[in-house]
């Protein structure tokens, strides 16, 4: 069965295409530009994963990323930490030994924006442009091509780019230079802990007041409670499902580069950083995996 939704595709002329990292979010992407007719070309440092992804989508599958980034003209990338994405970029069959001028890096990983500044000085200085774009919508978001697309770097590179990215994308906007669109994901994340916080209270304290809560989702969500939290993860939070979605490590990550930034540019959060100890009690009791709305563990019983 395919890991991607059904859907229209821009209408554009086949590009030589490539995609590093093909995890739940990024197999997704890569095929969406399959079915979009381009020809892509992908890398995975688990074969098997890049194996499973050729038998659905028939491209190619390159044995580094160079191979993949050869003769591309956009070239994705969803890895995992700084160190992962450098590694991708600039170390040895990286991107950089084959990319060739002209072509555009687009980061989809969720880094730090001094990462993103210091690989577009980087590129810049042979010819290829590196845009930071991280995404928000999650797995669902990368099935569906229904993403966030949240991009700093070069204003020219990425009105390259954005038919490419309309590919998985339901949304693609440039907020400015590089590093941009990694300050605008910690925005995001910020967010989503105070608000997955609130929904868990909320939530706990209905059941514990004895009240019909699936019926209570219902109409506060016709009302100025709703959110996509609400809306998703409102009745799998009842239900005490959370083997899915984007896990409390990867959350803790992000929160972790938003903390470093925080401290950088003298701002207080307060509140995300209750939450981050939330997180961590969430993984002291093995939810290390579960999606973020795992909080509501800490103030019910898990089913």
């Amino acid at each position: 069965m395919s890991t991607i939704a059904t859907r229209s595709y821009p209408a554009l002329p086949p590009q030589k295409i490539a995609f590093i990292g093909l995890g739940v979010m990024g197999a997704p992407m890569a095929g969406h530009l399959a079915r979009a007719g381009h020809r892509v070309a992908v890398y995975n440092r688990s074969p098997q994963k890049a194996l499973d992804w050729q038998a659905e989508f028939s491209n190619t599958v390159a044995t580094s990323p160079a191979e993949a980034a050869h003769t591309a003209k956009f070239i994705g990338l969803c890895v995992g930490t700084d160190d992962d994405v450098r590694q991708v970029v600039t170390g040895p069959d990286g991107i950089l030994e084959s990319a060739q001028p002209g072509a555009v890096i687009c980061d989809h990983t969720t880094t730090s924006a001094t990462l993103a500044r210091e690989l577009a000085v980087l590129c810049a200085a042979q010819g290829v442009a590196f845009l930071d774009a991280p995404v928000s919508g999650g797995q669902a978001g990368a099935q569906n091509g229904q993403l966030a697309v949240m991009a700093g770097g070069d204003a020219a590179a990425f009105a390259r780019a954005q038919p490419v990215l309309m590919a998985y994308a339901k949304a693609a906007t440039r907020i400015g230079d590089s590093g941009a669109g990694q300050l605008t994901k910690m925005v995001n994340q910020i967010c989503i802990a105070g608000l997955v916080q609130g929904l868990a209270e909320a939530l706990a304290f209905g059941q514990k007041a004895g009240l019909p809560m699936e019926l209570v989702l219902d109409v506060i969500g016709k009302g100025a409670a709703q959110s996509w939290q609400l809306d998703n993860r409102g009745k799998t939070m009842l239900a005490g499902q959370y083997e899915f979605g984007f896990a409390v490590d990867w959350m803790r990550k992000d929160l972790g580069l938003v903390f470093a930034e925080a401290a950088r540019v003298h701002a207080d959060l307060p509140v995300a950083q209750l939450v981050d100890g939330f997180y961590a009690e969430v993984q002291a009791n093995g939810g290390a995996r579960w999606d973020t709305s795992a909080l509501m563990t800490r103030l019910v019983d898990a089913k």
